[in-house]
């Protein structure tokens, strides 16, 4: 009897085990979380229903999945005369405020009718291999020099490489942590962060940042500053110009400045929301007309870069007069919300009211994308006719409206819409009536603090759960180079569930580090050290296993392959060579040319190659060889970065001398371990060789390496076999690889 009763037991769970997967894997899947969930769940148009269901993106699956069964499972049970009523509102056979989302017969209501009709039957489905199998993972000596060229802009030292060779992965964040600490990380912090926000791209001069509404007088401070102790007028112009650059970099650095701020000294990530203060220069200071009270915390006042924390007073017209009034005497500080810089790049209209503002909010903070919330209007001009505030009263509308426009309001003591008096600049006439009140999702702000709204905003936005998450995907945009997967559209896609598979491990992988974050008080460094460990950052290929189309559609969007960004490749230049080949970061034509962009106009890179990247790369290979194999020859072998074992005139006859050298450079160069005899070293080596070897059939060639390569200004070195040529060859060969202009 008690086997009996057991064997029943296991029978049962195992069939509420498989009816819970059917679950997730076909009503959530493909009709929940497509077609319900962006009304019914909190802040959503229909959170007041008895429908409504938990974002998974408040965290792990099991603090939501489970709650989310429950609630189909009590609606399921509700009828009308007689029939399922989800079924009747799905297709708005009775009224439904979000209309017919499910056509009768599609897919979808298929699915949806079998589990309220009890009549799901479990797929049959071949077992799950583990997510990973078959996937082979980066060595850890080689992900260490992924992460220190990617983040901090150098070759791993050796004393990394040792504890590597030691502790293995465990060995990692100790590592980083030092990465961290290094400027170079936080140029590439700020560089991403700026692909991110944009906030370099605002229209006009630097300083028009600060309105002429209330720093006229002091935000052109640069032009009142004579140069009279120079008496050469070209100088005196020079220094000029020198001054305005130095002010303007300065400008458009300073949000990024809090951001370094936070993140260098481990303060909550939050702060990007909370800050209840800027960072000013001691050039920005004086545009602000605070340099009195701050210059005594600047290490050096001439440094244009130096940033420190400051506190705005209240704002005030030109003429000095009160134009802001807080109860505090301040501004109401708030990260980058409230900060000039974020308000002038998303400016807004009499017209627009803020929803810009509040879009790009969603997006930046939260992770939510409020234009995929909004179904297609097929007619909106019978809309408009319908309804005397389509944004308030059409569900179509409503979707969208009920969470962008209260936080729109929110930011409405900055609707001036005249962008040369700045962002600030309350409405004249009252703010809009026509629109839901400011505040966030289903909570107005009381009027009482309606002076401090992106205070409130921030603050809130602080304990939302889906800020983890959202600053856990921007740090995967840095370290990966392209932005989350998106869930599949096409339910009927016969690679579907392959490809939900794949988004849900993401999903899970991105939640498990945002609760991390969360733990360690919103520790910035915490997330990348994560990342860094995960086998989606370390997955490398695929071994010797070939993979069915539903297994390659799962793991498509494992590990790091991506073309460096202009500014990366320079770097990765400087640190495996020593050379500066700035050309890249210094023209702003050539770098947009490569992918890169200018904040404004181009504000995507580009991840797939041209004809015009592959055109600078090869100048880029032929100028860096150019410059550094004679210089490398020239000076004493103990000091030298790509040739320390042989010397320029070794002839292909001594083929391993040869050889050893080039299993030298594709290690310095390209990070490949290669013997001797490797197959892609025999390439090199015959490279080599056969350039010598054709040099010789020429007859009389210049026995001097070329005039524009010369290795310093003794002149140009002897070359009279031709082998110098041919290892700047092999050089330039190496630097024309994948495994160098991509991560």
């Amino acid at each position: 009897m008690k086997k009996s009763l057991l064997i029943t037991t296991i029978l049962s769970l195992a069939a509420s085990f498989g009816m819970a997967d059917d679950f997730e894997r076909e009503v959530w899947n493909k009709v929940a979380a497509k077609s319900c969930l962006k009304c019914h769940k909190a802040g959503g148009d229909a959170e007041e229903s008895r429908f409504v269901l938990i974002d998974p993106k408040v965290g792990p699956k099991d603090a939501w999945l489970a709650k989310n069964r429950e609630t189909f499972d009590k609606i399921a049970k509700l009828k009308k005369k007689g029939r399922p009523l989800v079924l009747q509102k799905v297709t708005e056979e009775i009224e439904h405020e979000g209309g017919d989302v499910l056509e009768k017969g599609s897919t979808g209501y298929k699915i949806l009718e079998a589990f309220v009709n009890g009549s799901m039957s479990s797929k049959s489905q071949a077992p799950k291999v583990p997510f990973f199998e078959g996937i082979t993972m980066l060595d850890d000596r080689r992900l260490l020099r992924r992460l220190s060229l990617s983040l901090a802009a150098r070759l791993p030292r050796q004393p990394e490489y040792d504890l590597v060779e030691k502790d293995g992965l465990a060995a990692i964040p100790g590592i980083m942590d030092g990465l961290m600490n290094e400027d170079a990380f936080y140029e590439r912090l700020l560089e991403s962060f700026n692909d991110i926000f944009l906030m370099k791209g605002y229209d006009g001069s630097p300083e028009r940042v600060l309105g002429y509404r209330n720093f006229g007088e002091t935000r052109q401070w640069f032009s009142k500053v004579k140069f009279d102790h120079i008496e050469d007028e070209k100088e005196r112009n020079k220094a000029n110009y020198n001054l305005t650059d130095r002010y303007r970099e300065s400008i458009l650095h300073e949000p990024y400045a809090l951001i370094e701020h936070i993140v260098r000294n481990d303060h909550p990530f939050t702060e990007i929301v909370t800050a209840d203060y800027l960072m000013v220069s001691p050039m920005t200071a004086k545009a602000y007309d605070i340099y009195d009270e701050v210059k005594d915390k600047f290490k050096d006042p001439e440094n244009h870069m130096e940033f420190v924390p400051a506190k705005l007073p209240m704002l005030t017209y030109r003429d000095g007069k009160p134009d802001q009034k807080t109860p505090t005497g301040l501004y109401p500080h708030s990260g980058l919300l409230s900060t000039f810089h974020y308000l002038q790049r998303y400016p807004t209209t009499d017209t627009n009211r803020n929803r810009l503002r509040a879009r790009m909010y969603y997006q930046h903070f939260l992770g939510v994308d409020v234009l995929e919330m909004a179904p297609r209007v097929a007619d909106a001009a019978a809309v408009d006719a319908a309804y005397e505030i389509p944004t308030m009263q059409a569900s179509e509308c409503v979707v969208c409206h009920k969470s962008v426009d209260p936080v729109a309001g929110l930011f409405k003591d900055y609707q001036e819409p005249d962008n040369n008096f700045g962002p600030y600049g309350p409405r004249k006439e009252g703010w809009f009536t026509d629109m839901f009140s400011p505040g966030f999702e289903s909570n107005s702000i009381p009027e009482e603090d309606a002076w401090k709204g992106p205070q409130y905003l921030g603050a809130i936005t602080a304990k939302d759960p889906r800020f983890a998450v959202a600053m856990v995907e921007h740090v995967y945009y840095i370290m990966m180079g392209r932005k989350v997967t998106l869930p599949p559209k096409d339910i009927d896609d016969p690679f579907f569930d392959a490809r939900q598979r794949g988004y849900d491990e993401q999903r899970n992988e991105i939640a498990s580090i945002a609760q991390k974050f969360r733990k360690s008080d919103f520790n910035l460094k915490i997330v990348f050290k994560a990342l860094a460990q995960s086998r989606f950052y370390r997955a490398e290929g695929l071994g010797n296993s070939e993979l069915s189309p539903g297994r390659a559609a799962e793991v498509a969007d494992l590990g790091v392959m991506r073309l460096l960004t202009p500014e990366q490749l320079g770097r990765k230049v400087k640190a495996v060579f020593g050379y500066d080949w700035d050309l890249l970061s210094n023209t702003d034509f050539l770098r947009i040319l490569y992918g890169g962009i200018d904040s404004k106009e181009v504000t995507e890179r580009l991840v797939d190659p041209s004809g015009a990247m592959g055109a600078i790369q090869k100048m880029m290979a032929n100028k860096v060889a150019c410059a550094v194999v004679p210089l490398d020859f020239s000076i004493d072998p103990g000091k030298r970065m790509l040739f320390p074992t042989i010397e320029a005139d070794a002839l292909p006859e001594d083929e391993q001398k040869i050889r050893n050298a080039i299993v030298h450079l594709h290690a310095r160069i390209l990070d490949r371990q290669d013997a001797a005899d490797d197959e892609e070293v025999s390439r090199t080596y015959q490279l080599f060789k056969d350039i010598v070897m054709d040099a010789k059939a020429q007859g009389q060639l210049d026995p001097r390496e070329s005039y524009f390569c010369q290795a310093n200004e003794s002149g140009r070195i002897p070359d009279l076999n031709y082998t110098l040529r041919a290892w700047r060859a092999v050089v330039t060969y190496l630097l024309r690889q994948p495994e160098f202009l991509y991560e």
